[in-house]
């Protein structure tokens, strides 16, 4: 439920054009958003020691609900519309650097491919069902703005969910001992990014561009094409959901990075027709397809990295850290793309997201070829 507020932001070019505010409005929110989520990241930590960490995620959907209820109700880029985009970054950085952390305290570390993967099937069907359920919505001649809205309502019903469930996850964990601490210090930062696991941190945020470069802006793409985009989010939730349920079953193989690399060249092929498809129907739900296996797959497989390859006393710190430069990526790159839709054109920008993809995932295949000297854990 709380993830359908992610997919909203990609009705962002919508919602603004509908008064008066162009791409750079969306870009520059997203900027601050981006700003907040990397502070936000940076002090999780901190506040789930204190806290708890479930009770920090409660309070993060609470502050995403606040979010998503200003986004519906203001008409102007101003103070307002500021402030909705630091509580969105406050909210989504506590989510996705947390989240990862709770799952890990409950499973084996050879069935996290497994459960990341299941995890990231109910997230997806937050981010791709939600754009169909605003397109829905105006088709029935309500605004968009009803989709902000109830998708707040969602946020305090899963606030209330986690706060719920605080007790019971301490009685599931697998390690009877007391969290390790989650605070990220300049000495474990730099512990970090010196170990195997910067890899994977530097893929990821090369990855939230190329997704944010293509999602975001996918209802201007649309609209140029004469394309509909809620058929383009429609084809991407379903190909994810169901490949990532078929690979719930699956541990990672001998070489995890080789097949990270494959599935992303697979997302950058995608780009590469994506450019060429023009108003073609069906190649524009082949790109849809392309990308969801792509992107979409090689995600949970990338997070389960993360975590493997992390040194054991920096797991939690790894995992903030991998989902601060996720969030730089996906709420960073939008503003660079924004700028670029209206001062160049839409095709620049996309055969620059071409480019960062075919980069991050020649950046896997060489990573690929180092796993077995290395002597990473398999997942």
């Amino acid at each position: 439920m709380q993830a359908g507020a992610y997919g909203l932001t990609f009705m962002m070019p919508r919602l603004f054009e509908s008064f008066g505010a162009s791409e750079k409005a969306v870009g520059t929110m997203l900027m601050v958003t981006t700003v907040v989520t990397v502070i936000t990241v940076y002090f999780s930590g901190h506040l789930s020691d204190l806290f708890g960490r479930l009770r920090t995620l409660g309070a993060a959907c609470l502050a995403i609900a606040a979010s998503l209820y200003l986004y519906g109700t203001i008409a102007a880029v101003g103070a307002w519309m500021v402030l909705a985009s630091v509580l969105l970054g406050l909210g989504w950085g506590l989510t996705y650097s947390l989240g990862p952390i709770v799952l890990t305290r409950l499973v084996r570390p050879d069935e996290r491919v497994q459960f990341f993967t299941l995890l990231s099937v109910f997230v997806m069907a937050g981010f791709g069902l939600s754009p169909v359920f605003a397109s829905m919505l105006e088709a029935a001649g309500f605004l968009i703005r009803g989709a902000f809205l109830v998708t707040a309502a969602m946020c305090i019903v899963s606030a209330i969910l986690f706060f719920l469930l605080s007790e019971p996850t301490k009685a599931h964990v697998l390690n009877p001992a007391p969290d390790a601490s989650s605070r990220i210090t300049i000495a474990s930062l730099v512990a970090v990014l010196k170990s195997r696991a910067i890899i994977p941190v530097i893929i990821v945020c090369l990855g939230a561009s190329v997704f944010a470069g293509l999602n975001n802006f996918q209802t201007v793409f649309a609209d140029d094409r004469g394309l509909n985009y809620a058929s383009f989010f429609l084809i991407y939730a379903l190909t994810v959901i169901i490949f990532r349920l078929v690979l719930v079953k699956f541990k990672g193989g001998t070489n995890p990075y080789l097949m990270i690399a494959a599935l992303q060249y697979v997302m950058c092929a995608s780009v590469v027709l994506f450019i060429f498809s023009g108003g073609n129907t069906l190649l524009y739900g082949l790109v849809a397809v392309l990308f969801g296996l792509g992107y979409g797959v090689s995600y949970p497989i990338l997070v389960a990295m993360a975590a493997n390859d992390a040194q054991e006393d920096l797991g939690p710190q790894t995992l903030q850290l991998f989902a601060l430069t996720y969030f730089v990526g996906i709420f960073g790159f939008p503003f660079i793309a924004g700028w670029i839709i209206v001062e160049i054109g839409t095709t620049p920008l996309l055969v620059l997201v071409a480019v960062i993809a075919a980069f991050e995932a020649s950046m896997a295949l060489w990573r690929s070829t180092t796993f077995a000297s290395v002597g990473s854990s398999s997942p």
